[in-house]
């Protein structure tokens, strides 16, 4: 079973440029932990981003529960504390996980 795990931000306008570069070099080490596959990042285009910011959502495809469970355990907090610490308040960003049975 494939498992996606989607983080949707919201980033102020005026760093949003910043952002950009910061995060290309945050999915590429995302990318080497174990079982992470494959990662895109999406610029968010319905619902739109509220004025003054701008919306966009990484998706990563990884191998199953357990890297992605491993993922949590192992590196999510120092991964998600060094964007705080950069950024602040001024990126917002929600998280979920789908499991696909087949893909096609």
């Amino acid at each position: 079973m494939t498992i996606l795990y989607e983080v949707d931000l919201v980033i102020d306008s005026d760093i949003a440029a910043v952002h950009a570069r910061w995060l290309d070099a945050h999915v590429r080490e995302m990318l080497g932990f174990a079982g992470f596959l494959e990662a895109e990042i999406l610029d968010r285009k319905d619902p739109q981003a509220g004025s003054g910011t701008v919306a966009r959502c990484v998706r990563y495809r990884l191998a199953d529960q357990a890297a992605l469970d491993a993922y949590l355990r192992d590196h999510a907090p120092r991964m998600r504390a060094e964007g705080i610490a950069r950024f602040g308040d001024r990126v917002r960003a929600s998280r979920r996980i789908l499991a696909s049975e087949a893909r096609y």
